[in-house]
């Protein structure tokens, strides 16, 4: 997934994806930054664990390709500061 931008309540939000895999663990998991697009305002930046795991990047990456806009605004609502 490249990056999207994402509108909630009159704010942009940009939403890129990252592959994490913890120690001792085989699976890559989804995590996804929000930053909001007007740096004029206080800078706002948070990460969110995305319920989608792989043993390969790629394929996480491929997954995430799919994750809808509502989805990703609704994960915005669940962890806006």
């Amino acid at each position: 997934m490249a990056w999207r931008v994402i509108s909630r309540d009159g704010e942009e939000w940009h939403v890129q994806p990252a592959a994490e895999r913890r120690a001792n663990q085989s699976l890559w998991q989804l995590t996804l930054a929000f930053r909001v697009a007007n740096q004029a305002t206080e800078p706002r930046v948070f990460w969110a664990s995305y319920p989608i795991e792989s043993t390969s990047k790629s394929s996480l990456f491929m997954q995430a390709e799919k994750i809808s806009d509502e989805a990703l605004r609704d994960v915005l609502i669940q962890h806006r500061p």
